[in-house]
């Protein structure tokens, strides 16, 4: 780093325990070195990855897999060495924000980047320069900031069909079927499809059914995975809702006798301009039923060349056609008694485009920090002689309601260029900067840090027990030096 905290070259040598057999773990080690650009400005990268085979059952991706335990060694660096140059981590981050556009140096495409307004949001929501440093023994704040893909630029096949296909089927009942072959697993895409449909048709969602994964009758859907369906589907289904509206208005534009440029579109009638004739919506359907009774039509969509990434080894991961940008503030108490690690309050913003769905984007936001949270404090696989040591939820301790801090999301919209009205991912970046944020508060309650997930009672006491050992040495050793 330069003085002013401008990251000058970045090494990064990452080792995962793979498993026994082939899996995922190939990409996740991939994304694990693609991510380490398009967060931050960075001059010089050299990443080495290395998936090994252990005697282990083998790995596969979880939300936001790759990129979550390499974010939270180079966030934590970055706390150190903000410390060592005497920067505040605010400051520090800052001195090495992009501009989008911007091309990484391993080609990935930035086209919208709001880390900028994530960092004035949580910064000034945590009151963070008012009470950093003031806060009772024990207690700390700690920030991070995180990215992660809207899908991945590469398709998963090389045939040359499209990323994302949806049909929308018009009857005569005025009814909209909408059929997707990408399943919904709680992120809220059946939804969010329905409302870009009828955001483009200015129709209420009523009139919207959706009819999602069911083999015999929707489309191929690449899945529901990478963060890809908000923007590749919802790409897909906004160009779908587009084609049906030129129907419904070249319908309309022959009864009336008229060109489709003559007419204005108000979803539940259509007007001419100039003349103020009108048809109703279901006049409309009337008319473009005419002769073929119920009609389908189709949109689709693929990634853009521009933003598939270059050509080197392994530029075939982790290139996406969307980035979003996450920067959070954690509070914690430490029970330097015990060693147990308590979050008090989570202030997260994220970049997340254009937010179709504002409550069901928090909730997921929310659920993104949580689960970081249990990655952060005790979440982890142990085995003995290849057996698990942690083989039930009593065991492998994930987090409950009554671990849960306050969670204070803001969202900020930078409007991407490439997705459904300018959407991007909203469910796992949020998650990336929370082992570290949490690892920066403790350091900053206790003035140590530690360097290995889970930070668990166990490792906090014994590094508590570390730097009193040291100090008592230290203590001993003094008056033996001065009287030499």
């Amino acid at each position: 780093m330069r003085a002013n905290g401008e990251i000058t070259a970045l090494q990064a040598d990452v080792v995962q325990r793979g498993g026994a057999y082939g899996g995922y773990g190939l990409v996740t080690i991939l994304y694990a070195g693609a991510l380490l650009h398009a967060l931050y400005k960075v001059g010089a990268v050299r990443y080495r990855g290395a998936r090994v085979y252990t005697n282990l059952p083998p790995c596969g991706a979880m939300r936001g897999h790759g990129a979550v335990n390499v974010r939270f060694g180079i966030e934590s660096l970055l706390d150190e060495a903000a410390a060592a140059l005497g920067l505040d981590a605010f400051a520090l981050r800052r001195a090495n924000l992009l501009e989008a556009p911007h091309r990484t140096l391993n080609d990935l495409q930035v086209n919208s980047y709001g880390l900028p307004q994530c960092l004035d949001a949580v910064e000034s929501a945590s009151g963070w320069r008012q009470r950093r440093g003031q806060l009772p023994p024990g207690v700390g704040l700690g920030m991070a900031c995180s990215h992660y893909v809207s899908g991945s630029a590469k398709p998963v096949h090389w045939t040359g069909e499209p990323h994302a296909v949806v049909t929308l089927k018009l009857d005569f009942d005025g009814s909209i079927t909408l059929f997707t072959g990408a399943s919904d697993i709680g992120q809220g895409s059946t939804t969010l499809l329905s409302q870009v449909v009828a955001e483009v048709l200015l129709l209420p969602m009523a009139r919207i059914r959706v009819v999602s994964a069911d083999s015999a009758l929707t489309p191929k859907d690449n899945g529901s995975y990478s963060s890809r369906v908000s923007f590749m589907v919802g790409n897909a289904a906004l160009r779908a809702a587009e084609a049906l509206r030129r129907v419904l208005l070249e319908a309309a534009a022959t009864r009336l006798k008229a060109e489709p440029s003559e007419l204005e579109w108000l979803g539940e009638c259509c007007v001419r301009t100039g003349t103020g004739e009108r048809l109703e919506f279901a006049q409309c359907v009337q008319a473009a039923l005419v002769d073929t009774g119920t009609l389908t039509v189709k949109g689709s969509w693929s990634t853009p060349s521009e933003t598939q990434g270059g050509k080197f080894r392994g530029a075939a991961v982790g290139s996406t056609a969307g980035f979003s940008y996450a920067a959070q503030v954690a509070q914690v108490h430490v029970d330097e008694d015990t060693g147990l690690v308590r979050v008090q309050k989570v202030w997260v913003a994220q970049d997340c485009g254009r937010a179709i769905n504002p409550l069901a984007l928090e909730g997921q936001i929310q659920g993104a920090v949580w689960m970081g949270m249990g990655q952060a404090l005790s979440e982890e696989t142990q085995y003995h002689e290849g057996l698990p040591l942690r083989a039930n939820l009593l065991d492998y301790r994930i987090p409950t309601m009554a671990e849960s801090p306050d969670i204070e999301v803001t969202l900020i919209e930078s409007m991407d260029p490439l997705g459904p009205f300018g959407a991007k991912e909203g469910s796992e970046g949020a998650l990336h900067g929370c082992p570290p944020a949490v690892a920066n508060a403790i350091a900053d309650a206790l003035g140590l840090r530690l360097d290995a997930l889970p930070l668990s009672p166990e490792r906090v006491l014994e590094a508590l027990r570390a730097r009193r050992r040291a100090r008592r040495l230290e203590a001993l050793r003094r008056p033996a030096e001065e009287a030499a």
